[in-house]
């Protein structure tokens, strides 16, 4: 490896092994109280708390540190409700059929239907783009690779700063969301990933219940 290009790792140290016992655990506490919030109170959330969360979303690792994503974030009243409209009549075609039966079946617990009244009460949405190419200093096309595993890691990382600075939020994904290139004036080669909805829950918020019952560590892992 050319040793000009790299340098001495600086940003870490090792923790006793109680110590990282610990913080490991008050973390999976933490997350444990992370729930999808589909009510939210109107409040302002400070800017400075979602530019934190984006710079965390930014560190994330992604395929030869292309770090293939773009965040639009969204407050504006007029521009939210051009985004509701827009992804309700995707949301109509959606519960009209288009998802498919089995799929629908899945959702009606849920109680989820067209109106998402959620993209114009919440004060931020965050439209999150896949770049499927970058754009060099000579004005060439670079392609990007491991572009959904990049972007996808970068939304998980956003969404936990989001939660640990105390703010609730919801992944809303119409289909197709191709409306969000032209509402938030992005170029074509960028896919809309997943619209972000965050802010506070509203008083009085309710979760369905079996949503936050998470399948054990024996489902979800094997050790080899």
């Amino acid at each position: 490896m050319p040793d000009q290009i790299y340098e001495p790792l600086s940003t870490w140290s090792e923790l006793p092994e109680a110590e990282m016992l610990a913080q490991a655990r008050s973390f999976l506490d933490l997350m444990k109280r992370r729930r999808t919030v589909r009510d939210f109170a109107p409040r302002p959330v400070p800017r400075a708390l979602i530019e934190s969360a984006l710079l965390a979303a930014g560190t994330a690792p992604s395929g030869a540190n292309q770090q293939p994503w773009h965040f639009a974030v969204i407050t504006s009243p007029e521009v939210k409700r051009e985004i509701r409209i827009a992804a309700e009549a995707e949301e109509r075609d959606f519960y009209a059929g288009r998802g498919g039966e089995e799929w629908l079946n899945t959702l009606k617990p849920l109680g989820t239907d067209a109106d998402k009244p959620f993209l114009e009460v919440a004060p931020v949405l965050i439209a999150i783009f896949a770049q499927r190419y970058g754009v060099n200093a000579a004005g060439r096309r670079e392609k990007h690779y491991y572009v959904s595993e990049s972007v996808g890691i970068a939304t998980g990382i956003l969404i936990t700063a989001l939660h640990r600075s105390g703010l609730a939020t919801l992944t809303h994904t119409p289909s197709p969301m191709g409306f969000l290139n032209r509402i938030c004036d992005r170029p074509s080669h960028e896919k809309p990933f997943v619209l972000l909805v965050a802010g506070y829950p509203a008083p009085g918020c309710r979760v369905p219940r079996a949503a936050g019952i998470k399948k054990p560590l024996a489902e979800i892992a094997t050790f080899l």
